[in-house]
């Protein structure tokens, strides 16, 4: 059963036509005995992959391919990479359903293109870190704001070798939710030290990584 709808799939097909530039692979990490909803994100993978001849899927098992889950940083599955001309740091922890399908295809068109709309004064201070960032976005399905917060994270690591980006679902994740006190949603924590709540602007998370990276 798929579960893009006929309607839904033939408007995407056609809008990633429209605005897909360029390669993208999308390197998954499964273990289906092990992981409740590995299977539902691969089904979603595969079908929005087969809308258009630039998309690539590359599915690893978490546990047999253990070495290429550490080369890329992967801890928790379900999970996947958004990989153009290299890997951007750019990572989903759980499936990009409801609202969070937008940001994930807003973040496939970006990296297609090989640009994103943020400020140039914010990439040219992306491009000048000289410590690592990590971002990590807590969402949840049901909320409108997430993607946009999604989405401007995964921008910044895009603009910044120094910068990897994780949207987290948490209701697939829900000891991170406790770890890190999510109690509403989007939550961005940087560097495990730095905490965030909604989905805030360009100049106010690029604020928060100057405090965090100095």
């Amino acid at each position: 059963m798929a579960l893009l709808e006929d309607k839904d799939r033939r408007t995407l097909e056609t809008y990633l036509a429209e605005h897909l530039l360029h390669p993208v692979t999308l390197r998954f990490f499964t273990q289906e005995l092990e992981c409740e909803t590995c299977r539902e994100v691969r089904m979603l993978l595969e079908e929005v992959v087969r809308l258009s001849p630039l998309l690539r899927l590359e599915v690893h098992n978490f546990v047999l391919d253990r070495e290429v889950a550490a080369a890329f940083r992967i801890d928790k599955i379900p999970a996947f990479t958004v990989e153009g001309e290299k890997d951007y740091g750019i990572r989903f922890f759980g499936i990009p359903s409801g609202y969070e399908f937008s940001g994930f295809i807003e973040t496939l068109v970006f990296v297609s293109q090989r640009t994103t709309d943020l400020s140039e004064d914010t990439r040219a201070f992306l491009k000048a870190l000289t410590k690592d960032v990590t971002l990590q976005v807590f969402v949840t399905p049901t909320c409108p704001f997430c993607p946009q917060a999604v989405v401007l994270a995964h921008k910044m690591a895009f603009e910044s070798d120094r910068v990897s980006s994780s949207m987290v679902e948490i209701l697939e994740f829900p000891h991170l939710a406790y770890r890190y006190g999510v109690r509403a949603v989007p939550k961005i924590v940087l560097n495990e030290t730095v905490a965030l709540e909604g989905a805030v602007p360009e100049a106010f998370l690029v604020q928060k990584i100057i405090e965090v990276a100095s």
